[in-house]
C-alpha cells in the first residue's frame, strides 16, 4: 500500500484515466465495426469522418499509439473506396 500522500493521488488518477481510456477505445473499436459492416458508400463515407476523428483523439490522448491510428485509419478509408457507389 502506498503511504505518501502524492502516491496515494496518483493511485487515484491513474485508475481514473485507466477507465476513461478504456471507455473510448471500447467507443472507437465498435465504431470501426460498425463501418467495416458497412455497405452502403454515402453512409461509410460519413462515418468514415467521424471515426477518424476519434482515433486521432484517442492518438492524440496516448490511449492507442498514432501508428495504429494511422493504419486504421489508412484500412477504413481503403475499404470505403472500395465499396460500390
Amino acid at each position: 500500500m502506498a503511504n505518501h500522500k502524492s502516491s496515494i493521488k496518483r493511485i487515484r488518477q491513474t485508475e481514473s484515466r485507466r477507465l476513461r481510456n478504456r471507455y473510448y477505445a471500447k467507443t472507437a473499436r465498435n465504431a470501426v465495426r460498425r463501418l467495416r459492416n458497412m455497405t452502403d458508400k454515402a453512409e461509410a463515407q460519413a462515418a468514415l469522418k467521424t471515426v477518424s476523428a476519434m482515433l486521432d483523439r484517442l492518438a492524440s490522448k496516448k490511449a492507442i499509439s498514432k501508428n495504429k491510428a494511422a493504419n486504421l485509419k489508412s484500412k477504413l478509408a481503403l475499404h470505403v473506396n472500395k465499396l460500390a457507389a
